[in-house]
């Protein structure tokens, strides 16, 4: 069987085997010897113990475009960009090409020490694209945010800062403090170790006071624009209008997390951008280094001016920031972003169009999805039932008491931006054969 991959990765799914395959389940039994057990789900192995139906996960080999290829040869169609990172689409062939050239001259500077160009064409292309005037590069989500949370202590010289319910933001220390999502189970462990700084409100709900902000120590104000993992909930109208009225009003720093939403996921470059309520703070990451770990912090003149001039040593740094080889992905990953931008507001649209015909729920913008179900499976269920039929999407949100399981949590889209029309198509049919 030829399984060359095409070379825009639009193939529908080709499931040589069941899901998960032999090869998959052998590597997943060697996976648990020695991965901390916290990590993957290994669900056929308690299954096995239970005897009851439930699977391992497959294990990726190769992926273009928007398709996957596990170890036993099988083709799947990923809807979710690798946690958004293939937002440019898997393996990207002008992204592939950038790390190639790079990897020939350069492979590692030295963080604050020792720039390389790419570093400074990346900070140059990020400040065009949003305006923004000084940038702090990352390795990833978590170290964009914590550098936002930084300047805004420093630039507010209050400690405290506001945050939503459902709110993601990561998980290492200061992103874990500022995070709501499944706060019982991700930051309940840990809240011996968490600085007690962090207050939350409701997502798209009335607001404090600018007083109560200043009598608190609330400095920084942290949102998603659109919330991913907290179950693609987006604002009303106006709301963050307002809440950037309320950051000026308290002398706090208001910070967008477009972690997930940014480089033209929802439509616009940003997803802030539809309604014009400029941060003072913007993080980014995901799509934007085309699956090399990196991130940004981005700031305006004045606020980033909080740091003051380096003394000779920095005092928030690390080994790998500005990786050579993530600043030149990162340049190919955000050109190929752009020119996949205009599709995006067409399959959305085409989306909503679909969704009413099967008298599905549709949250979010663009390409930032979440589905809602009236009746059958779950999102769990059915993401598993998809899975069966070669297509990869999975849950989002989060049940908390007295609310309705549909409506918390959506089986949530977020595909690479050259996913094809026929690709959302056969997803559509599946999920009619799983829902029936």
């Amino acid at each position: 069987m030829d399984r060359s991959p095409p070379s825009d990765g639009t193939a529908l799914p080709r499931l040589i085997t069941p899901l998960p395959g032999p090869r998959s389940r052998a590597w997943i039994d060697r996976l648990a010897a020695v991965e901390c057990p916290a990590i993957t789900a290994r669900r056929a192995r308690r299954a096995r113990a239970l005897q009851v139906d439930q699977d391992d996960p497959i294990v990726w080999a190769r992926a273009w475009g928007a398709n996957v290829e596990d170890v036993d040869g099988n083709v799947l169609v990923d809807l979710t960009a690798g946690f958004g990172a293939a937002g440019a689409g898997h393996a990207a062939p002008t992204v592939v090409a950038a790390l190639q050239q790079q990897s020939e001259r350069l492979l590692h500077a030295m963080g604050d020490a020792f720039p390389d160009p790419r570093r400074i064409e990346l900070m140059e292309r990020l400040c065009a694209l949003t305006g923004m005037e000084r940038v702090i590069l990352g390795s990833s989500g978590s170290d964009a945010v914590e550098a936002a949370l930084k300047t805004a202590a420093l630039a507010s010289g209050r400690p405290g800062v506001l945050v939503f319910d459902r709110s993601y933001h990561g998980l290492s220390y200061g992103a874990l403090a500022a995070s709501d999502y499944k706060a019982a189970d991700f930051r309940g462990p840990f809240a011996g170790q968490l600085a007690e700084h962090v207050r939350v409100s409701a997502f798209g709900g009335p607001l404090p006071s600018p007083a109560e902000l200043r009598e608190a120590g609330v400095g920084a104000l942290l949102v998603e624009p659109i919330q991913g993992r907290g179950g693609v909930r987006t604002p009303p109208p106006g709301w963050l209008p307002r809440l950037r009225a309320l950051a000026d009003q308290a002398g706090a720093v208001l910070i967008y997390d477009e972690i997930q939403t940014g480089f033209w996921r929802t439509g616009p470059a940003l997803a802030f951008q539809d309604e014009g309520a400029r941060p003072d703070l913007l993080c980014l990451g995901k799509g934007m280094g085309g699956g090399f770990p990196i991130s940004a912090c981005l700031g305006s003149e004045a606020v980033m001016q909080a740091w003051g001039h380096s003394k000779g040593e920095a005092i928030h740094t690390q080994t790998f920031l500005g990786n050579p080889l993530g600043c030149a992905m990162a340049l190919a990953a955000i050109d190929r972003l752009e020119e996949l931008a205009p599709r995006v507001p067409v399959l959305g649209d085409w989306l909503e169009e679909q969704a009413r015909a099967r008298g599905l729920g549709l949250r979010g913008r663009g390409l930032m999805r979440g589905l809602t179900l009236p009746s059958g499976p779950d999102a769990l269920a059915l993401s598993r039932g998809l899975m069966s039929r070669g297509y990869i999407a999975l849950p989002a949100g989060e049940v908390r008491p007295g609310e309705d399981p549909r409506e918390a949590v959506v089986l949530c889209l977020t595909p690479p931006l050259c996913v094809s029309e026929e690709q959302l198509a056969g997803f559509l049919a599946a999920l009619d054969e799983v829902r029936a």
